[in-house]
């Protein structure tokens, strides 16, 4: 069991559980943090990065990618997976996950928030049709047209100024008198040229045929109505920043929130229940920053130490912690590192999914002319070169194929049902690998129940996953879906980078991602696990009697 068992087990991949990791691991107990998206959270979505104390500018992304290799480097463990259920009776404690139960003797959530609906006529009808939430994952759909910006806080000014890259025009909407953001924040937005800022206002309607076309507000102080209607043949998006909503569904029933659905915890993090801590947004608290995350991280980790170690005492269990990170590289290590689209660190985590696979699989490489082509090819070749699990082939290419694609394929030579049509970099490498492991076997665990359900679909079912690299919303549903595909032959899952596939964008009016597509038929917008999208193809007709 102790090999099994981990001292902590921390639920969320961004600042405050990277910092928890960092802190718990420096202090040789074993921990592990689970994550469903994308390691580092939401402030990955934020480009630069000018407030955090000793460090004059940077990205979120690189930010946190600094923190988790910090924590990795004590011996933290991180894994991909959906946090399912918490079960914290008895000393040793457990969490439910899309990859199985994982031990432990302390859990602590941090799992953040996410962006709330405004709830006017049409937001949901237009949803991944001119309605987004993310301005890195949407706004280049915009690029040439007119924006409407709702809402009035940090992420409304800072969103709107990243807008201006791509939009004619952005408005913004506030509902009360004035930005509620700090004043260089808001200035920002305010003196932008491409910028209009209008107080007082709320969104009524917003409405299109298939793209929006018209939006409706209201002075709340007036009562006058504002209509915007684009002119003939064109569309415009609105992008909703109206604040976020804790991710606390796990807790419902088990620990005390408040009546927002915020934690409630004490000066050191501890919730209503014995060895569960809460840490960041996810939080009571009076500001949402990084630093206020990373500082609600390190208390919790500190109290869970304690914890932990009186756990070791009474129950006589002490979790196996991994072997010791590696001595730093030399120079010449280094540079031999470096060499190839992949790093030193990120071929050892390759070498170790690739001696889990169960068979051989063949890359079969369809390509055009395009400089994508090339790219992918080299990409594949490079990745088939660190382990005797892959074969590349070159095959001729389809007339009515949307190219580049990289096709998997059995030893044989049957197909897994996966493909990917563009370059599968930036936030897609993972799902990419996860899925070759998928359909070469053992897999990700999967419910038994859910397997059930996929085994029965018995109508040939055909997705579409359009998605953008740098959206971490895409991942989640993109590996559900090659995860399905992996299981029942009936059913395939072929993924699209929309920046190389134009035709498909008009075809099925994507202005959001991701996109999914069920027999050139439904189509739908946004992330789902695995159960949810075996609900979805089971409605779309692929459910036995």
């Amino acid at each position: 069991m102790q090999q099994n068992l981990y001292d902590v087990v921390i639920i969320g991949g961004g600042p405050a559980g990277l910092t928890a990791a960092l802190y718990l691991a420096r202090a040789c107990y074993r921990v592990v943090v689970v994550e469903k998206e994308k390691f580092g959270g939401q402030i990955t979505i934020t480009s630069e990065v000018v407030n955090y104390p000793g460090v004059a500018k940077t990205s979120g992304t690189e930010l946190t990618e600094t923190i988790r290799k910090q924590a990795q480097s004590f011996g933290a463990e991180f894994i991909l997976a959906e946090a399912e259920g918490i079960e914290l009776d008895g000393d040793v404690k457990t969490v439910r996950t899309s990859r199985g139960p994982l031990k432990c003797f302390g859990v602590l959530l941090a799992t953040g928030a996410h962006p709330r609906h405004v709830g006017f006529v049409g937001e949901e009808e237009f949803k991944g049709h001119g309605v987004a939430y993310c301005a890195t994952c949407d706004g280049e759909f915009f690029t040439g047209k007119r924006v409407f910006v709702v809402g009035g806080g940090f992420a409304a000014a800072e969103e709107g100024v990243f807008l201006t890259k791509y939009a004619t025009q952005v408005t913004i909407l506030i509902r009360g008198e004035d930005f509620s953001c700090a004043k260089a924040v808001a200035d920002a937005a305010r003196s932008h040229e491409k910028i209009v800022v209008v107080p007082n206002v709320q969104v009524e309607e917003v409405s299109g045929e298939s793209a929006l076309t018209a939006i409706r507000y209201r002075n709340i102080k007036t009562g006058e109505v504002t209509e915007y209607r684009a002119p003939e043949g064109e569309n415009f998006g609105v992008f909703v920043f109206a604040g976020y909503e804790p991710a606390t569904g796990l807790l419902k029933g088990i620990a005390e929130l408040n009546e927002q659905g915020y934690v409630l915890t004490d000066r050191r993090q501890k919730t209503s229940v014995d060895g569960l801590y809460a840490a960041g947004d996810v939080c009571v608290k009076n500001l949402r920053q990084v630093v206020t995350a990373v500082g609600d991280g390190a208390t919790a980790a500190t109290e869970l130490e304690k914890y932990a170690s009186a756990m070791q005492k009474k129950t006589g269990l002490q979790p196996e912690r991994p072997a010791a990170a590696q001595k730093a590289p030399d120079d010449g290590e280094k540079a031999a590192q470096d060499d190839g689209p992949f790093s030193g660190e990120i071929k050892a985590q390759l070498e170790a999914i690739f001696s889990r696979m169960a068979q051989p699989l063949i890359l079969r490489l369809s390509l055009d002319d395009r400089p994508v082509s090339g790219e992918l090819r080299q990409y594949m070749t490079a990745l088939a070169a660190l382990t005797d699990k892959l074969t590349v082939e070159i095959a001729q290419p389809d007339a009515d194929a949307e190219l580049p694609c990289v096709r998997v394929l059995r030893q044989d030579g049957t197909p897994t049902g996966l493909a990917f049509h563009g370059v599968p970099g930036g936030h897609e490498f993972t799902s990419f690998v996860l899925g070759l492991y998928n359909a070469a076997g053992p897999g990700q665990a999967v419910e038994a129940d859910i397997v059930q359900r996929i085994e029965a679909l018995t109508e040939p079912l055909n997705m579409k996953v359009l998605v953008s690299l740098s959206c971490t919303m895409c991942p989640e549903l993109v590996m559900a879906a090659q995860r399905i595909a992996s299981i029942s032959d009936r059913v395939s899952a072929e993924v699209y980078d929309v920046n190389h596939f134009s035709a498909l964008r008009e075809r099925y009016k994507v202005m959001s991602v991701p996109c999914l597509v069920v027999n050139d038929e439904s189509v739908s917008f946004g992330k789902k696990n695995i159960r949810q999208l075996v609900e979805l193809l089971e409605k779309a007709g692929g459910a036995g009697a």
